[in-house]
């Protein structure tokens, strides 16, 4: 593995980097740095470096990640029974993380969809009809799709998933585009299967955004419900099984007890083996041109990130989840996706990510993954090879395989018949899109009020203010949860640590240094240290941590140009802070450069995130400040502005040691923020594709996190301009806060301060709160 910036073996030592760039005009220091130090060499671009590092941390945890699922599974193989109820543990947590998270339906039933075009069926054919059909899902969103029915009694039942640039019409034969023997649906139903096609989410972008507020975006559609849906706790691929699970449910009203299966390729693929893994009453599944290793999920499009999935989670495990009932596995190419629609104006924010087929080599090791763990039901997975190159998916070989595997051997293909007729006009495919992508987009928007009262669920009315000492010991659980299932725990190092440093720069009443702390196996931080002259021996001064926003530098926060765009933003802040007497540690964050977006999609399978990281940083950070002999450890304080911010509700809520809290441009109805398209300012429409964090809305909002920082005073700096957000909703949401102190009896340890101005430090208010609360006297 590439060595650390530091020379040192990445899986060896945590690298933390203290660092400056040497700027035109600054003086260096010609004194050695007052704590010890090895020495240090400068670096070209420490910046880079961070995310360097970061990323080869992530990769080196994946294996150590695969290495541990086992210990989650617990298969007891006595009978199906008792398998499936050892497995309950492992389903339930794969529903959740799909995004399940909605009751479906009661009584649902198949009815023609009229707004698809007239009544009547669409096509006839020799033994079956074909019809244009919705049926209930969710309260609020339908399935839509083909059913093509027998007119004779059925012999078994299929969820035919297409791909998601795939129609319905184009798998039962009823338009160009697949070969006849490939059109999967007419060939199930010439067997005597009754087969509902859903119409998917596509791949298209011309219904992602709102135009009515001028608001579009280069997204597909299934990222577009992604972005909306992620953040509530719900998923493109938990809305898309519901349809499936919602025909059994349909199919199921009859009381025939013919078999059901689910088929389906590519995206189609993905949702037939998570249907069969999550919906124990489909008896087989066909999965075609998906199945492989998950290992690279995060260069797959976002719409299939799941938060920690790897942790327990790969086609093989899926695999198990389907045993005992029948799985086949055919090797035929998947679709293959360079990126997102291209970005052109009045389009972009699309996050990258690329479908590629995964070689049969590799389908074949996945699945013996699975069968190495099938117990006495090895038999009920089975593989299935096209002969030739380039042969079209869902092929006789592979669906015979399935339909004998559904229903024995007296169900299976039969020759080719006639192609349907088309009776009347076909449904308009363009529009029938917008209609599914609306509807979806509705069931997630109306979940945000809701999700307000799911965190008063969650926290507040479990825990009614009381007394500090009270308050702190009731929110250890609560704190456990948000590091454990919303940001992600880096394990803890111990280490002593190694500390290397430099004199940078001076001024007339302070000083900076660059200085590097090594650490075992945890990621690497740089930052400014800025010292007050005059420190008498013996005295204890209070710690500022000052955090930059996106693409900001540490020296951003204490360089001087007034002609500067950040000078505009960031005020010198650090440097005003340190001439007020306060040590200022200015720390390096990982959001910056065109690649460190890519280091959540690495973390989030691994049920880590950019604050998983970026949190470990901050414990380090914090124990090498607490051995600076002038250093007060129990008064440092935080201040943060913008993405600065997001760490001041994120990483004081998780380390206690952070005695006083200041958000600054930041702090609002987050969970708004990230979900609604009604708002130019909303997450949805933008290209921070790493901001959405799963299930936020049933659980922490920024309330709930300050909720963790109390009884620790907390400020927000709020412009009446910044774009953030709004006045409104971020009153809204600091009411809440306001009234747990004032229930906790401390309502002098929280403020709000407005200022007429945008997205900036204003420092005034702000300053008074930090001198305040961390015990240092402001200047006169």
């Amino acid at each position: 593995m590439p060595p650390t910036p530091c020379g040192l073996p990445q899986a060896a030592f945590l690298s933390l980097v203290i660092a400056f760039a040497v700027r035109p005009g600054v003086a260096a220091a010609a004194t050695v740095p007052p704590f010890p130090a090895e020495p240090l060499a400068p670096a070209a671009d420490r910046s880079a470096e961070l995310v360097a590092a970061a990323r080869q941390l992530l990769e080196a945890a994946q294996p150590a990640v695969l290495a541990e699922r086992g210990a989650l599974w617990r298969p007891d193989f006595q009978d199906r029974a008792a398998y499936e109820a050892s497995l309950a543990p492992n389903r339930g947590r794969l529903a959740r993380m799909a995004g399940l998270a909605d009751p479906r339906e009661a009584a649902p039933e198949f009815r023609a969809d009229a707004a698809a075009g007239e009544e009547g069926p669409l096509a006839v054919a020799p033994g079956y009809t074909v019809i244009a059909v919705r049926w209930p899902v969710l309260a609020g969103l339908e399935g839509r799709g083909l059913l093509l029915r027998p007119t004779g009694p059925a012999r078994a039942r299929v969820v035919l998933f297409p791909d998601a640039d795939q129609s319905p019409e184009q798998l039962a034969g009823l338009v160009t585009g697949l070969e006849p023997a490939h059109q999967a649906a007419r060939r199930l139903a010439e067997a005597g299967c009754e087969v509902v096609v859903p119409r998917l989410l596509d791949r298209d972008d011309t219904h992602s955004g709102n135009s009515a507020i001028g608001r579009l975006t280069n997204q597909t559609h299934r990222e577009w419900i992604y972005r909306q849906s992620f953040p509530l706790g719900r998923h493109p691929i938990g809305y898309e099984v519901q349809q499936a699970r919602a025909a059994v449910d349909a199919w199921a009203r009859r009381g025939d007890g013919l078999p059901v299966g689910v088929a389906g390729w590519g995206e189609g693929g993905l949702l037939a083996l998570f249907s069969s893994a999550l919906e124990t009453r489909f008896a087989a599944a066909l999965v075609s041109g998906y199945f492989g290793p998950r290992e690279r999920l995060a260069e797959e499009p976002i719409y299939r990130n799941l938060f920690g999935y790897l942790r327990e989670f790969g086609d093989a495990e899926l695999a198990r989840l389907i045993l005992p009932r029948k799985l086949v596995v055919e090797t035929a190419d998947g679709p293959e996706i360079a990126g997102p629609p291209e970005p052109r104006t009045g389009r972009a924010g699309a996050a990258p990510g690329r479908l590629t087929s995964p070689s049969g080599a590799e389908v074949r090791r996945e699945l013996a993954r699975a069968v190495e763990r099938a117990g006495p039901w090895a038999s009920h997975l089975q593989l299935i090879v096209p002969t030739g190159n380039g042969v079209p998916p869902l092929g006789p070989a592979a669906l015979g395989a399935f339909l004998r595997q559904l229903g024995g051997a007296e169900l299976g293909l039969v020759p080719l018949g006639p192609a349907p007729e088309v009776r009347r006009a076909l449904p308009d495919r363009p529009r029938l899109q917008h209609e599914v992508v609306v509807a979806h987009g509705a069931h997630a928007q109306a979940q945000i009020l809701p999700a307000q009262r799911s965190r008063d669920d969650f926290l507040w009315r479990k825990v009614p203010a009381r007394e500090t000492a009270g308050w702190r010991a009731e929110m250890v659980p609560f704190r456990e949860h948000f590091h454990s299932q919303v940001i992600g725990v880096w394990p803890e190092s111990r280490s002593p640590g190694r500390v290397r440093a430099r004199p940078l720069a001076e001024r007339a009443a302070w000083t900076v240094h660059e200085v590097v702390l090594e650490r075992e196996e945890a990621p690497f931080a740089w930052g400014h240290l800025l010292l007050p002259r005059g420190v008498h021996p013996g005295e204890k001064r209070p710690v500022v941590v000052a955090q930059h926003g996106l693409e900001g530098l540490p020296s951003d926060l204490w360089e001087e140009d007034p002609a500067s765009r950040n000078f505009a933003t960031y005020r010198a802040f650090a440097a005003r802070l340190v001439e007020r007497g306060f040590i200022v540690f200015a720390p390096h964050n990982l959001y910056r450069g065109p690649k460190f977006r890519q280091l959540q999609r690495l973390a989030h399978p691994l049920g880590l995130s950019l604050f998983s990281l970026i949190t470990a940083q901050h414990a380090a950070i914090l124990d090498w400040l607490g051995t600076l002999p002038a250093v007060d450890a129990g008064r440092i304080g935080f201040y943060g502005l913008s993405y600065g911010g997001a760490t001041a509700m994120r990483v004081p809520a998780l380390l206690e040691r952070y005695a006083a809290v200041v958000c600054s441009g930041n702090f609002n109805e987050w969970v708004w923020k990230l979900a609604n398209t009604e708002w130019t300012g909303s997450y949805v429409f933008t290209r921070e594709y790493e901001m959405p964090e799963f299930n936020l809305g049933a659980t922490f909002g920024h309330a709930e996190m300050a909720a963790l920082i109390a009884p620790r005073p907390l400020m927000v700096e709020r412009g009446h301009a910044d774009g953030v957000g709004t006045d409104e909703w971020v009153s809204f949401e600091y009411a809440k806060v306001r009234r747990l102190y004032a229930r906790l009896g401390i309502p002098d340890r929280t403020a709000i301060e407005y200022f007429e101005g945008g997205h900036v430090i204003r420092g005034e208010g702000t300053y008074r709160f930090l001198h305040h609360h961390l015990g240092w006297p402001e200047p006169r």
